[in-house]
């Protein structure tokens, strides 16, 4: 196991095993937090881009604990890769109710599947992950303590010029996704009400993997000469490996009923200035479309700097690595994050 510190931060990251071997390192803060916490982790939908970071980093933060990774495991190779590094697993169907009910149940679940892309024009699968899931896990580990995955996307816009929604403030979200994550959230809440269940909703702001994020799609607008439109005009982001490292020391923060948290940066980045800043390093000025809005897609951290912190790598390092990265034609996943969507269609 290796810890991460703020002094450890590489210069460059040298390729993708450099990457997740980077991304999955744990704080001190976590592995303390884990030396507190009783019994063995589970986590529900592993196989998704954050999952496996996610768990990697569970296994390393407690070596001594079962670390179990489910999903259906259709892409090849995850799930060997899982298990080279101790997390165990297993193939499951999460809409298959006997099957959920027939998985070994530990102390703690943390749940990340769902569906975002590809919900436009397929709705009623979307609910049925998004809603009905959590339902049929929430009922099968009602003995355990569960953080959820959740989104930013729950929230209404608020103005870039204030400190963003709080987790105080009501959801109002547009289109069909996001409005089936407050489903989500409502299904969890209302099962941890009902069986005593401890839970954390992990509203999470944009995490930045250099394979693809909200910097690599400006940044690749950018070395297309593609046109940014302004409108969204900023966005809250946090480093992968630290949202991960937030989102595990949650479990010894759950409440009853389960309630939100905003998992982000300190730092909202200005579009317009990444953008620029991308321009400067590659040597090619971008190209802005639209006027920039008052109001978008901004949160608060607050309640998360008060329990872990300030994550470890800041969007100034972020942005070098981002531009390196490219720069020496490393993987991209080619999948944009749909930062700049307004009206909720995914």
């Amino acid at each position: 196991m290796t810890e991460l510190l703020t002094n450890d931060l590489p210069e460059t990251i040298a390729d993708e095993e450099a990457l997740e071997d980077f991304m999955a390192r744990p704080t001190q803060g976590l592995v303390d937090d884990f030396a507190r916490l009783d019994g063995d982790i589970t986590v529900l939908g592993v196989a998704g881009k954050v999952g496996m970071v996610l768990a990697r980093m569970a296994k390393r933060a407690a070596p001594d604990k079962r670390v179990t990774g489910i999903a259906r495991f259709s892409n090849p190779g995850m799930r060997e890769k899982l298990e080279s590094w101790g997390v165990e697993t297993i193939a499951c169907d999460l809409l298959n109710r006997d099957a959920v009910e027939a998985l070994p149940k530990t102390k703690n679940v943390v749940f990340m599947a769902g569906r975002k892309f590809g919900t436009t024009g397929d709705e009623p699968f979307s609910w049925a992950m998004n809603a009905m899931v959590p339902g049929l896990v929430a009922e099968a580990f009602r003995e355990s303590r569960i953080v959820a995955f959740s989104t930013l996307c729950v929230y209404p816009f608020t103005p870039v010029a204030e400190n963003g929604a709080t987790e105080d403030v009501p959801p109002a979200p547009p289109g069909e996704y996001a409005n089936s994550c407050v489903g989500r959230e409502r299904i969890f809440q209302y099962f941890s009400g009902r069986y005593g269940t401890p839970g954390r909703l992990m509203r999470l702001a944009y995490a930045i993997d250099l394979r693809y994020g909200v910097l690599q799609d400006v940044a690749g607008w950018v070395a297309e000469d593609r046109p940014i439109d302004l409108t969204a005009s900023h966005a809250p982001v946090i480093w992968q490996g630290d949202a991960v490292n937030h989102i595990l020391r949650a479990l010894l923060h759950c409440t009853t009923p389960a309630s939100p948290l905003n998992i982000t940066g300190p730092e909202t980045v200005s579009i317009r200035t990444i953008a620029e800043e991308f321009g400067r390093r590659l040597g090619r000025p971008p190209i802005f479309v639209g006027e920039e809005a008052k109001c978008s897609w901004v949160v608060s951290d607050a309640q998360q700097s008060r329990l872990f912190g300030y994550p470890v790598v800041p969007v100034s390092r972020m942005i070098d690595w981002t531009v390196d990265w490219r720069q020496r034609g490393q993987l991209l996943y080619g999948k944009p994050t749909r930062y700049e969507s307004r009206d909720g269609r995914f």
